[in-house]
């Protein structure tokens, strides 16, 4: 992958998992039963960002962890602010729990990708046909 691709697939990743954090504080949210229409709409629209984001990223790299079923499962798991605050607080923990797998998945995927970064620009920017002007 060239570098600008590679620069642009992490912020997109980056700006994808602080939608995850997000959809995190929506959840607590409703585990405390404080929120108003404007949350519901917010929650629904992170949810929606997510799931389209998700296939962007699927797109352009392969990743193991979390799978597409996974995330899916959550976001179909958590329908509406209202839907979750109506849990009980074993369900809404096994809903924190999932979540938080796929969070700490997201944030392995994101520095395996700076990793890969910073080997690129370790590497010469030139190249031995340029330098001596070969063909």
């Amino acid at each position: 992958m060239d570098p600008e691709k590679l620069d642009q697939l992490i912020l997109q990743m980056e700006n994808y998992v602080e939608c995850c954090k997000q959809f995190n504080h929506y959840l607590n949210l409703a585990r405390i039963k404080k929120f108003d229409e404007e949350d519901e709409n917010q929650f629904l629209e992170i949810k929606s960002v997510i799931t389209q984001e998700l296939e962007l990223i699927l797109a352009a790299i392969e990743i193991s962890s979390p799978t597409r079923d996974e995330i899916h499962n959550l976001i179909s798991e958590a329908p509406s602010l209202r839907y979750l605050s109506e849990l009980n607080e074993t369900t809404i923990r096994g809903l924190e729990n999932q979540w938080h797998k796929i969070y700490i998945a997201w944030q392995s995927n994101l520095g395996q990708m700076k990793v890969h970064q910073r080997e690129l620009d370790k590497k010469p920017k030139w190249s031995f046909k340029k330098l001596f002007g070969g063909k």
